[in-house]
This record gives structure tokens, sequence and C-alpha cells, in this order.
């Protein structure tokens, strides 16, 4: 019998840890989930995700040998295998996460964050099949990125280059308060999170009618208000109109770093369409450096975003083989 090789992908959310066995064409053949807070010892967590895998491998129809483990996860550093100081998991300080994969299996174990997951799922899967040059923006809750350069993903000296999210857009003592601890960050404005934050004070500033206002803001959400600018909420218009502005700028200075052939938008937010598409693309025209009108794309992830987290950690495992 044919063996088959599959790649593990990991996604490690911090209430939620996706996880699945997918082949070289990108067909996800199984796919499973465990709470990331019930193991709140990192062994404990990296077994129990090695016994599902091993299962789903058995269950499968076909003969299947896992070729490696790819893992996406918050501040996940691909030169040591570690998660260092991640935010919202329960786990503190440095991880040696690959090294306690390691412990149950010889294959490799590559460790990223899930922005730099999503950009090489892109190449390996998506619609940057081909490229070289490439920046994949994750809009979600915060804002992730990874970029593509001459064929190869950027991770610098530490292996955490590409954090335009934490870059700061708007400076001053006064913006808004990021998590990370600053002030000003992209991800303050260039997210759902951000979104949400525009329309409240939009709406707070303005006296004209509002379907949202009676919505707490502990129960508003980005899809709360796209749903109200679908139906022509003059107000909720304004908060994407705004936020595609603030992305537009955010993607002229990413241009004039990296001269990137298209950008690609993934996550709920990016999901709005031309609500966040169009002011995006217009603000980015107008603040781009001549030289480079006109040359960009912006366009949709090519990934379906049901399978997304799993694809781009698998993804890694494939990258590696062919670079190797």
């Amino acid at each position: 019998m044919t063996t088959l090789k599959v790649a593990a992908g990991i996604d490690i959310g911090g209430t939620n840890c996706v996880f699945g066995l997918v082949d070289r064409n990108g067909r996800v053949l199984a796919e499973d989930s465990l709470s990331t807070p019930g193991y709140p010892n990192p062994a404990d967590f990296a077994e129990a995700v090695w016994k599902k895998l091993i299962s789903q491998s058995g269950r499968l129809k076909v003969k299947a040998e896992i070729a490696g483990i790819g893992i996406g996860a918050p501040m996940g550093n691909i030169n040591k295998g570690t998660i260092e100081y991640p935010a919202g998991l329960p786990w503190k300080g440095i991880t040696p996460l690959a090294d306690l994969f390691k412990s149950h299996t010889d294959r490799p174990v590559i460790v990223t964050n899930d922005a730099n997951a999503a950009a090489v799922g892109e190449m390996i899967y998506g619609a940057a099949k081909g490229m070289k040059n490439f920046v994949v923006l994750t809009l979600g809750t915060g804002l992730g990125s990874g970029f593509v350069v001459d064929g190869r993903l950027v991770y610098g000296n530490d292996g955490f280059a590409g954090e335009l999210g934490h870059t700061t857009i708007k400076p001053g003592f006064s913006e808004r308060e990021c998590g990370c601890g600053k002030k000003g960050c992209a991800e303050t404005y260039i997210s759902a999170t951000g979104l949400k934050r525009t329309f409240v004070k939009i709406m707070a500033d303005s006296l004209e009618p509002c379907e949202l206002r009676k919505i707490s803001f502990d129960k508003l959400d980005s899809h709360m208000i796209y749903e109200a600018a679908v139906k022509g909420d003059r107000l909720a218009k304004r908060a994407f109109d705004y936020t595609g502005r603030m992305l537009g700028i955010l993607l002229a200075d990413l241009v004039a770093h990296t001269s990137p052939e298209a950008v690609f938008l993934f996550g709920g937010l990016a999901a709005a369409g031309s609500l966040i598409f169009e002011p995006a693309v217009k603000s980015m025209e107008e603040n781009l450096l001549h030289i480079y009108r006109g040359k960009v794309k912006i366009l949709p992830s090519g990934i379906k975003e049901k399978n997304a987290a799993v694809l781009g950690a698998s993804s890694l495992v494939w990258a590696e083989t062919e670079r190797t």
C-alpha cells in the first residue's frame, strides 16, 4: 500500500487550539480541537495534541505518515522553536514548544507566529502561488502580518520581524492604548477591535440616529457594525471608511519597505469586502510614492477561512521540505 505523506498543522489560540492533517494539495483530511486553557502545563498540551494527531492518522482511509508538524501561535519564534511571552495564552515566559513535541516524534517541528503561517499558507495553497514578493495581513481581533521577499519569509535577526500591528500609526500620549503596552499601534485602529473603537467614538461625537446606540460596548461587535453599514447606516459606513483610510496609510508605508507584487487581506474585517477594500486602496494610492502607484494589488486571501488556521500551520512543513 502506498504511504501518503501528510503535514500536521496546529494553530494555537487563547481559547481553542485547532489542529489537523493536510496533504500537499491542501486537502484537510482530518481536523479536531481542544481547549488551550484546559492545559496549563505546556508539556501536557503537547502530549495531548500529539496523541490526537496519531489517532487522526490511524483513522484515515489511507496509510499516512506525518512528515512534520507546523505550529502557528502568538509570539512564535521560528529560530528557537519557542513561544515567548504571549498575551492570552496560559503559558507565561518562554515555552520550548518544539522541544516538547520532539519528545514524542523525530519529525521536524516548526513554530512561528500565526500571521507568518498565514503568509506561507497563501504561498503554498492560496492565491500567492508563483509570487515571490507579497504580504499577508490578518485582520481579526488584532492585526498580524507576514512578509515574503524574494521567495522567502522574513523573520529578521530574532525571529520576530514583521509586526506591523505594533508599529505606531498615530503617535501621541493621548492615542489609543494597545494590549502590548504602547499607544497608537496600528492594530488599535485597523482590526475588528479597532473598528469597534472607531465606531463608538464616531457615534459619541454625532447626534445622528443609529440603531446600534442601544447596544452596550461589551455586546457590540464588528459584525453588527458591518450589518448596519450594509443597511445604509451612515455612522457605521463612516467607521469603515476611517478604518480603510488608516489601513491605506499603513499599506503605503508597507509598499515602500518591500515593494510587494500584492498584499492579501485575510480575516473577519477583510470579509467586509468593498467597505474596507475601496477606502484602503484609495488611501494607499494617495499616500504612495509615485514610483509605486498603480503597481500593487490589494487582494482577498485565496484560502478558505474555515480551514485557514490548520492550512497555514501545515504549510510550514511543506515549505521547510522544499527549502531543504
